[in-house]
């Protein structure tokens, strides 16, 4: 059920307001940015913005085009070479997709990305931007492939336009050095657009925006093309998994700035809904905004109703917007988007990278290669195998290290069993497992129990105790210790083994190996079962 809170309504007004003037002219350049054209940067950021605020799990969020969604529906709309109903049915599948996402209660683990992969591929995708904005400051009209567009520089630079490249600076420059003290009253975006426009009709000859249709947007519904299937599928499930991703991790600064918590399936449902509407009225998908949600969270925004202020407000603007933006040189907004992509880029954790492991400053660095010169999806994929494959090999030994520790050593173990294994002489080992032993750990777990029992062992007592669960690789592992204990003769015994481990044996067809009647409740009832069968067979 949809609620609106009335309660905080100054401080949503003003949030609202806020946002929507930060909004105005990054739309614009990430419309122009898409290949769509500026008209679909604003929808986006109106259609997004309003639904993803009504629906959503975060109060806060003020959505709508972000870098890291326009990279990725940029390089779609190339690849479909613009055919729109193509491209806008892919925007229309990643907000279903999204949906899904929040019903199957996927929220909970799209965060579990590890931070040097999420650092390493919003790190790309800020030097995507940046790369993909060079030639426009330049005054060229560079490509939207990114490889295209970096080779083209140099070209571009010899080619250049003096006009062009003074209003892009002047925006770049008015985005690093507007005071903070201003931006209350004009935001730092917009000041960069204002005054490097008025530039442009100062020193003419930029190449500028030009006629910008106004009115409600046309209606795309989704085809389905057999030749472009791939491409589209592809495309929206990279824009769903980026624009959850971007959106959660929105939240959470939005969470830490309120002392609130989201709900992470709700706004994945939210930001779904957004997505799928925008796709049907052409405009450029969106995320949660990390700059604007600030922003509106600092100018008094409290609740959803600050979100959806700022699309109405963005829409009263946009019917009237052509005659003005008209004017707006492509490299003022290019200017604006540098400075974007610079702040996406996360200097924070290169700076201090090296102080921290290695690995993880080369998984990063691994993963920030790939956006640029592969794509995100391959970069994502590659960075969360890697990162689990290194977690597990970092769980797997300490469990080897816990394992050789234990294995044989009877320190903790109570004064009745010490006696037992002194009176036996070395003829009884003991494996203490430690502990829940993983895929990785158990690789060594054969060559660890041939070591122990080279020699003088005739009866081996595998203790379970702190062996909460046993997967199907650690049970092939008790298995062959099994099958070595029969091939050297040697007696096995098992304590507290759990139902669900036994059951996991048996899965196996692990009875030919298993000794029957040899699993005992406790440890030392397995200890006195051993020594009995050693001194009974000395005294035959």
């Amino acid at each position: 059920m949809i609620k609106l809170d009335f309660s905080h309504l100054k401080g949503d007004i003003f949030g609202g307001i806020t946002a929507a003037v930060v909004a105005l002219p990054l739309a614009l350049a990430f419309g122009v940015a898409s290949g769509a054209g500026p008209i679909a940067g604003i929808y986006g950021a109106i259609i997004v913005g309003f639904f993803a605020s009504l629906f959503g799990g975060t109060p806060t969020n003020v959505s709508g085009p972000t870098g890291p969604m326009v990279v990725v529906f940029a390089g779609l709309f190339a690849g479909l070479s613009g055919n729109l109903e193509l491209v806008f049915t892919a925007v229309i599948l990643a907000g279903v997709l999204q949906i899904a996402f929040g019903i199957l209660g996927f929220g909970q683990y799209i965060r579990l990305v590890p931070y040097p992969v999420v650092s390493g591929f919003m790190s790309g995708i800020g030097a995507i931007i940046i790369i993909l904005q060079v030639g426009r400051l330049l005054g060229g009209d560079p490509p939207g492939d990114t490889l295209q567009a970096l080779t083209m520089i140099p070209e571009m630079v010899v080619q250049h336009n003096w006009a062009a490249i003074a209003v892009g600076g002047t925006a770049l420059l008015v985005g690093y050095i507007w005071p903070s003290r201003f931006s209350t009253f004009i935001p730092g975006p917009l000041a960069a657009l204002i005054i490097a426009t008025i530039v442009s009709l100062i020193i003419p000859g930029a190449p500028v925006l030009g006629n910008i249709p106004t009115g409600l947007p046309e209606i795309h519904m989704p085809v389905y093309d057999h030749d472009a299937a791939y491409i589209v599928l592809e495309a929206a499930f990279i824009l769903a998994v980026l624009g959850a991703i971007d959106s959660l991790l929105t939240s959470l600064v939005a969470d830490n700035m309120t002392r609130t918590r989201h709900k992470s399936n709700k706004e994945l449902i939210g930001q779904g809904i957004g997505n799928s509407i925008a796709g049907f009225f052409s405009a450029i998908p969106g995320a949660g905004a990390t700059m604007r949600t600030v922003i509106n969270i600092r100018a008094g925004g409290q609740t959803n109703l600050s979100g959806i202020i700022h699309s109405v407000l963005l829409l009263a603007v946009v019917l009237g917007l052509g005659p003005l933006a008209a004017v707006i040189p492509h490299a003022a907004l290019a200017g604006i988007l540098i400075k974007v992509g610079v702040d996406i880029i996360d200097w924070s954790y290169v700076r201090a990278a090296h102080r921290g492991p290695r690995w993880d400053l080369i998984l990063m660095a691994l993963v920030l290669g790939l956006t640029v010169f592969v794509d995100l999806i391959t970069a994502v994929a590659t960075g969360v195998v890697l990162a689990a494959l290194a977690f597990v090999r970092q769980v797997a030994k300490a469990q080897v290290e816990a394992l050789e520790s234990n294995l044989g050593n009877h320190a903790t173990s109570g004064p009745e069993e010490h006696q037992i294994l002194a009176d036996t002489k070395g003829h009884v080992t003991i494996f203490d497992f430690g502990g829940p032993l993983s895929f990785g750990a158990v690789a060594d777990l054969g060559h660890q129990f041939r070591e122990k029992t080279k020699k003088g062992t005739d009866a081996i007592v595998l203790d379970f105790s702190r062996v909460s669960y046993l997967d199907v690789s650690a049970a092939r592992a008790v298995v062959d210790i099994a099958r070595d204990s029969v091939h050297s003769g040697k007696e096995l015994y098992f304590s507290n083994l759990k139902p669900e481990a036994i059951k996991t044996l048996n899965a196996l067809d692990a009875d030919d190996w298993l000794p029957e009647g040899n699993s005992y409740s406790t440890r030392l009832e397995a200890v006195r079962a051993a020594a009995n069968k050693i001194n009974q067979a000395h005294e035959d």
